[in-house]
């Protein structure tokens, strides 16, 4: 997935240029401003900003109608056509979907379920897994699982990867590698300390893996005849899929990702009254989930969910309050000292990549005397990615923010399990299938390498 300016729509108000955390935009004030694809981490934080769009009642551009196929998107879409946009890929999903030779199995982030409702016209951050369950099963896949047991996972293999790095005091602090905004600008940028980042997968990448052996296993299908669908509030989650090395399981282990937005478009094209659905939960096993994946979507998600399990395999005994709220919070850097047993970690928390690079600077001095990192690119973590609906009017933004994360740790606090290695399928996935945590088939299908790309 490509983010692109139209050079026709742009006003050059460069209210993109200022959010774009890498600077990978430029152009004179007025005129219409560019992107450098050697820069750009694809978090899609100018799509969110742009105000510049297209009116049916201005004749002196190119057609709405030809915009719409140039952006491969549907033809029913009633809304603005704004100037910075992303790539399409609704049409791949509905292709899959009218393929009776496919089984489609679609995976959702928990920050959509806080936030798609706000395209139907429901209340900003209302929460609605349930229904967006109902409406992914009325779109015809298969099976509809859910990215937060991935996140389980994940917690799974980081936490006991964490464990490992601080025994043997080896590659510290260790940074988080869900955000593949993140991953790509360390690779730009820093690839020196490309070592330093977890070598897990994304949750996203996890599951796609875990769905085509695991899961094709369950239904008597091999990878080949799986189509694997991610719906995700990121833009880059499309290229982190794209990457070479992510076909664990012998296919492209996610074949399409689509953005909360395009999820919507797709679901008011198949004239489906989301509104009106009633709630339905997700398939088993792969849909099962705690509410420690579900915080993944805000800032500080995956730092509380790791400490969570962390906390109990490394003192085997449980955390005396599983709401680890030293962790949250919006800003744009904080650090804690958590004590585990006799350990004090060091953990710190970067909400939006410009908050990073002090990190970085202190590691180059060998003064980051952390153990772990957690760093989000979009300003408010996943619940505020490039991918999400869209809020129109700027000061409506501090109010949909704070609705999600409210709506984030609602769906946790109300989850009968809170622990990511409390989660029953997740036991069941190890005991038949992975083994243990870092072991030989976790490796193969849920860790990967990083590259340099500064020279490219």
């Amino acid at each position: 997935m490509a983010v692109l300016i139209d050079q026709e729509l742009c006003t050059g108000c460069k209210m993109c240029s200022d959010v774009c955390p890498v600077d990978a935009i430029s152009g004179d004030a007025g005129k219409p401003q560019s992107i450098d694809e050697n820069k750009c981490v694809l978090c899609g934080q100018c799509v969110q900003m742009c105000s510049s769009f297209a009116s049916v009642f201005d004749e002196e551009i190119e057609p709405i109608e030809k915009k719409l196929s140039d952006r491969k998107m549907l033809k029913g879409i009633k809304e603005p056509l704004f100037a910075a946009y992303y790539d399409n890929n609704i049409h791949k999903v509905v292709d899959i979907l009218n393929d009776k030779n496919q089984f489609s199995v679609v995976q959702c982030a928990p920050a959509v379920r806080v936030a798609i409702a706000e395209d139907f016209g429901m209340d900003l951050g209302s929460l609605t897994p349930g229904k967006m369950a109902a409406a992914l099963r009325k779109l015809g896949f298969d099976r509809v699982y859910d990215t937060n047991f991935s996140a389980d996972l994940t917690i799974m293999e980081e936490g006991s990867e964490l464990i490992e790095r601080v025994t043997k005091n080896e590659k510290l602090p260790m940074f988080t590698s869900c955000c593949p905004a993140w991953v790509k600008y360390m690779e730009q940028s820093h690839p020196e300390y490309l070592d330093h980042l977890s070598t897990c997968k994304s949750p996203q990448q996890m599951a796609g893996a875990i769905f085509k052996t695991y899961g094709a296993k369950l239904d008597n299908k091999s990878a080949k005849d799986i189509a694997s669908v991610s719906i995700m509030p990121c833009t880059c989650k499309s290229f982190e899929s794209e990457r070479k090395e992510m076909n664990s399981s012998g296919e492209r282990d996610v074949d399409v990702v689509l953005t909360t937005r395009e999820l919507a478009y797709l679901i008011k094209e198949m004239d489906i009254d989301f509104v009106n659905l009633q709630e339905e939960n997700f398939d088993q096993p792969l849909g099962n989930y705690t509410g420690a994946g579900n915080i993944f979507g805000v800032t500080g998600g995956v730092m509380e969910a790791a400490i969570r399990t962390g906390y109990e395999l490394i003192t085997n005994q449980p955390i005396d309050s599983v709401d680890v709220v030293a962790v949250r919070g919006n800003k744009n850097f904080s650090e804690s000292i958590i004590k585990v047993g006799d350990l004090e970690l060091k953990v710190a928390v970067v909400a939006g990549l410009k908050n990073v690079e002090p990190i970085i600077e202190a590691m180059k001095n060998g003064k980051a005397d952390y153990h772990f990192v957690e760093v989000m690119t979009c300003p408010e973590g996943c619940i505020s990615g490039g991918g999400q609906p869209k809020v129109l009017l700027p000061k409506h933004k501090p109010m949909a923010y704070e609705n999600r994360i409210s709506g984030t740790y609602q769906h946790d606090s109300e989850s009968k399990l809170r622990k990511s290695h409390e989660n029953p399928a997740i036991k069941k996935l190890y005991k038949d299938f992975l083994k243990n945590p870092l072991g030989h088939k976790s490796h193969e299908l849920l860790h990967t390498k990083y590259y340099s790309r500064k020279d490219k």
